[in-house]
């Protein structure tokens, strides 16, 4: 590929389907805190461990030295790494190829499937008599969110054994295993003082770091030499099997294409069960977002297994009838405060049934959760999440953010949206269909009629509270006689999701308005841009970017539904047009992957979390026929 200076920026992404990846961009330097070559989910698929963060690699060819590394400090980019790199692929891991002073070097590196392990391994792409490799690991052994600096608590000592070093600088954490097939292992004891992060310089974080080097490798080129760090003891012979083994693995995926090696990324164990990972680099799995982009990553994929998975794992964290929107990092109880993550797991279990046609696990596992969720919903839960009498559901309480745009600023919630929100009715109402539909289905006549009512109830009075004849489009939010005029995406889901309230006319032209006022090629913006309140770029620090993320801030994930609704106004018309920027991003930024967001003003620069797990699954979702699910 390309290797100017702005495509040696591109990023890759490595995950061990455990919640731990590694990281970095194509030449090896570290441009954020979330770079490392082994973040370890201690406790799958949270409490993530930057273990490793980087290699220090020097080839030595008859007698000239060549760093191969590239790192910023401040002021000044050492050693320059990035100027002997001639190729980068994924083929189907990072590979990095490095000539310097006649010799060809390539480097491959690999994080193992269920395992918190990395596989790295050099060759010379032709022989070369004499040529050694010098290798410095650099630890950080720390929190992925935070940075490490000098301290004198860090344990030095490296335990060495016939092919392995081991070190554990912290008490707390897991001891570090690097098998090799070095002739020579010494120990060095450097820290390597401000590295910076520019990334994280932009966005309003600590940008500075400090790395310990514990020992040093010296490999004899005339064999492949390898590494294998992993928390358990592992022996660098294992690579080629694992070598093999994770081929073949990625190999079975990526026959449905590129985006199902994406979506494979974020499918990760919890426990017994699966989850799905909103975002890498820093997001765990939410509630929301693993609802809203499991059809996409399971059905569009037939991971039917890990879709059960998924759906049993959140009905049982269901609690007063709500799944909880986010597990946090350290373990603590999960948090609850979402009115839509329970409404998308209804739409989720009606995906699945139609996908696979398991109706067993449909009734025997999730059936009595969602008439759980429906009665609370009805009766009211938490935040004020309640149904009206004219059959609306309305939630919402000071201080607290519960829909989708849920940016908060201190106190301030940026995009508060208390009362009725137009994408919870519209998921409301499809909720009560598919619950209908269900009971039907499973011989629950008493909940069929109920939910059919509450349904019947809920449209007549969304028609009437919702339509915006001055502009031919719904009302972003009612809450009594304040109606919000503010167009937003949100309307869209009123047309895209499979029962929906609004007759042809009106669904055309909601349609219509969004695609004028909100599509760009990376998705759907989260505001108009002739709104007072439209912010085009999402930069600066963290109070200026959060208060971007809802107010015209472009997200991907939205072209799922604007091409489900556009299709429906617009039967038989071919919409791939409007997926096709979308695919060409998978070379852009994180090669492979699709990002959380992008500025609202042109070029929609890719922003926020460089893979995003709805990102990839609407996309994926979109690109697939229905009639292929099954």
């Amino acid at each position: 590929m390309d290797l100017s200076p702005a495509p040696l920026e591109k990023e890759w992404l490595e995950t061990n389907g455990l919640g731990g990846f590694a990281c970095s961009t194509i030449c090896g330097r570290n441009t954020r805190r979330y770079h490392g070559l082994l973040t370890a989910a201690l406790k799958p698929p949270v409490e993530r461990y930057i273990l490793l963060s980087k290699l220090e690699e020097t080839l030595t060819v008859e007698g000239a030295r060549f760093d191969l590394s590239t790192n910023f400090y401040a002021g000044a980019i050492h050693p320059r790494g990035d100027e002997l790199l001639v190729e980068f692929r994924r083929d189907p891991w990072p590979v990095f190829i490095y000539r310097a002073g006649g010799a060809e070097i390539e480097k491959r590196l690999f994080l193992v499937h269920g395992e918190n392990a990395l596989v790295v391994e050099y060759e010379l792409r032709r022989p070369h008599p004499g040529a050694t490799l010098d290798v410095r690991p650099l630890t950080a052994f720390r929190d992925y969110h935070s940075t490490t600096h000098w301290n004198e608590s860090l344990d030095r000592s490296v335990r060495f054994e016939e092919g392995i070093a081991s070190v554990k600088p912290y008490a707390s954490l897991p001891e570090l295993h690097i098998a090799h097939n070095a002739r020579q292992a010494r120990t060095s004891g450097d820290w390597y003082y401000h590295f910076e992060y520019p990334v994280e310089k932009e966005r309003g974080f600590e940008e500075e770091e400090d790395l310990f080097n514990p020992f040093e490798l010296t490999f004899d080129l005339s064999q492949t030499a390898t590494m294998v760090v992993s928390t358990e003891r592992r022996h660098a012979g294992d690579a080629a099997g694992l070598r093999e083994a994770e081929r073949s693995r990625r190999a079975a995926i990526a026959a449905g294409g590129p985006l199902a090696l994406a979506a494979d990324q974020f499918i990760v164990a919890r426990g017994e069960r699966k989850t799905i990972v909103a975002g890498y680099p820093w997001f765990t799995d939410w509630g929301r977002d693993s609802m809203i982009a499991l059809p996409g990553l399971t059905l569009a994929t037939r991971r039917f297994q890990d879709a059960r998975d998924t759906l049993e794992a959140f009905a049982q964290s269901m609690d007063r009838g709500m799944l909880p929107n986010r597990f946090p990092d350290a373990g603590e109880e999960p948090e609850y405060n979402t009115a839509d993550a329970t409404l998308w797991f209804f739409e989720s279990a009606r995906a699945y049934l139609e996908a696979s046609g398991d109706e067993a696990f449909v009734r025997d596992t999730l059936y009595e959760k969602l008439r759980e969720a429906l009665e609370w919903h009805v009766a009211g839960t938490r935040y004020g999440i309640r149904a009206e009498d004219n059959g609306l559901l309305r939630c919402g309480e000071p201080g607290v953010q519960l829909t989708w745009m849920d940016a908060k600023i201190g106190d301030w919630v940026v995009t508060p949206r208390t009362g009725m929100p137009v994408e919870i009715q519209a998921l409301w109402y499809n909720a009560l269909c598919v619950m209908a539909d269900f009971a039907a289905r499973f011989d629950d006549p008493e909940m069929t009629d109920r939910a059919s009512a509450l349904a019947g109830r809920a449209k007549s009075s969304f028609l009437e509270s919702f339509w915006n004849p001055a502009l031919n489009c719904l009302y972003d939010v009612v809450d009594g006689e304040y109606k919000d005029a503010s167009i937003r995406p949100n309307q869209i889901f009123a047309v895209s999701l499979p029962h929906t309230m609004l007759d042809g006319a009106r669904a055309a032209k909601v349609v219509a308005v969004v695609e004028r006022d909100l599509l760009t090629p990376m998705g759907l913006r989260t505001l108009a841009p002739n709104d007072p309140n439209y912010r085009g770029r999402y930069e600066g620090g963290v109070r200026e970017r959060d208060s971007a993320y809802h107010q015209g801030t472009v997200w991907p994930w939205l072209i799922g539904p604007f091409i489900d609704a556009w299709r429906r106004v617009h039967p038989g018309r071919d919409a791939s047009r409007f997926l096709a920027p979308l695919l060409a991003h998978l070379d852009e930024a994180c090669l492979g992957q699709i990002s959380e967001i992008a500025d609202g003003d042109a070029p929609h620069t890719p922003r926020g979390c460089f893979a995003q797990a709805w990102s990839v699954a609407e996309a994926l979702r979109a690109a697939t026929p229905p009639t292929a699910f099954r």
